[in-house]
């Protein structure tokens, strides 16, 4: 471990990474500081915090860009590498440990193998990442044509203007990661502060509600949503009642749980999003954040499974009128089901079945295998593809005290 008085006169190693629609800092935990408290005050001076614009730091000025991965190797046998995500507060002078970040982790397996942690086996190497946030173990897969990472590809994300080669995400353990439980609440639907809401955690604690019940239409603007006052104020005043009753205490000085608006999907998908983070909201969406409200489409009574369904319904109504019109029997269940139905009725999926989430810059696909239905749904895996890219990797300065 490095000692800060040697980071301060030596600079520390670094790679800053996108990763996914994020964007961060990735250090080995070898050369941070072992205490935390020396470790988080090493990193509001590198990243340039508490300062709106970060701007004597490598930080973003925006939560979305003050993110670090702490990597090392594993001890778990069932994992390759162990990575501990910390969110560095923008403005204030603060570090959390308390949610995990999936954009972030699409950088991982590329930074491991960079590190020399994971060495590189063939045209693609599987890297097992142990969470240490909340639990759970991600395997990425990574382009390592010729022996070397490749971030150079043709897979795009929405949120990210240019294509990138794909790390391919596929989650196990995840339900309940921060909270204990997939329903930390033990309910499928809970009125808080007079609002119907959904509280679940497949890897994100996340609050869900339709947009509709805040008087918005859900399609807002990011800007739009941030400018409105009177919605912040009742969506804090909702999660912070929701962290108490999903077992996360007093959650102001936390980013958890995230804030999920749900309106019926524009463009095709299963259902359309706008996400506080918690206070900003995010100009796409989390990783854990999509898997978690992915599951919610799927368990059914929740506000997620509801306004999916009637869209669902909405659609198979529209195809009978047309059929009926025509003079038809019936309408096929492949027609009425094409919303993501059964039946017309209620949205389900095969196992491996695909649950488009959209967003405020285009959409979010997760693939979610799960087994029972409502209150004893359990989820077996969730998969994803993200992108990432190394920016520079070199040594970075903290400021002075």
């Amino acid at each position: 471990m490095n000692t800060v008085e040697e980071i301060e006169d030596a600079g520390i190693r670094c790679a800053l990474m996108r990763g996914g629609t994020s964007k961060g800092a990735y250090f080995l935990a070898e050369d941070l500081p072992a205490e935390p408290d020396r470790r988080d005050d090493l990193l509001l001076r590198l990243m340039g915090s508490p300062d709106a614009r970060q701007i004597d730091g490598i930080g973003g000025g925006h939560p979305l860009t003050s993110k670090v991965a702490v990597v090392s190797r594993s001890a778990d046998p069932e994992a390759d590498v162990d990575y501990l995500f910390l969110q560095v507060q923008v403005t204030e002078a603060g570090v959390s440990a308390r949610q995990t970040c999936g954009n972030i982790l699409a950088g991982v397996a590329p930074f491991a193998i960079e590190r020399g942690l994971v060495p590189p086996a063939g045209d693609t190497t599987r890297v097992r990442i142990r969470i240490v946030n909340g639990g759970g173990v991600a395997t990425a897969t990574v382009d390592t044509h010729g022996g070397r990472v490749r971030y150079a590809g043709g897979t795009r994300i929405s949120g990210v203007p240019f294509p990138a080669a794909p790390v391919t995400l596929d989650f196990t353990g995840t339900e309940g990661a921060t909270c204990g439980s997939l329903l930390p609440t033990g309910s499928v639907r809970d009125e808080i502060a007079g609002v119907e809401t959904t509280c679940v955690d497949n890897g994100m604690p996340v609050v869900l509600i339709a947009a509709r019940a805040l008087g918005v239409t859900g399609y807002e603007s990011p800007a739009e949503l941030e400018g409105d006052e009177t919605l912040k104020a009742k969506v804090e005043e909702i999660r912070l009642r929701a962290g108490a009753l999903m077992g996360l205490g007093d959650v102001r000085a936390t980013t958890v749980p995230k804030m999920t608006l749900v309106a019926a999907p524009r463009d095709g998908g299963t259902l359309s999003t706008r996400t506080f983070i918690p206070h900003r909201v995010h100009t796409s969406i989390g990783v854990l954040g999509a898997i978690s409200v992915a599951t919610a489409v799927l368990i059914e009574g929740s506000v997620a499974s509801e306004v999916a369904s009637e869209v669902a319904s909405e659609v198979a109504s529209e195809v009978a009128s047309e059929v009926a019109s025509e003079g038809a029997a019936e309408v096929t269940r492949e027609a009425a089901g094409g919303a993501g139905s059964e039946g017309g009725a209620a949205v389900t999926t095969a196992p491996g079945g695909t649950l488009r989430i959209e967003h405020p810059t285009g959409f979010f696909d997760t693939a979610i295998e799960v087994s029972g239905s409502g209150a004893d749904l359990r989820v077996r895996r969730s998969g994803v593809v993200r992108t990432a890219r190394k920016l520079f990797d070199g040594r970075v300065w903290p400021r002075e005290r």
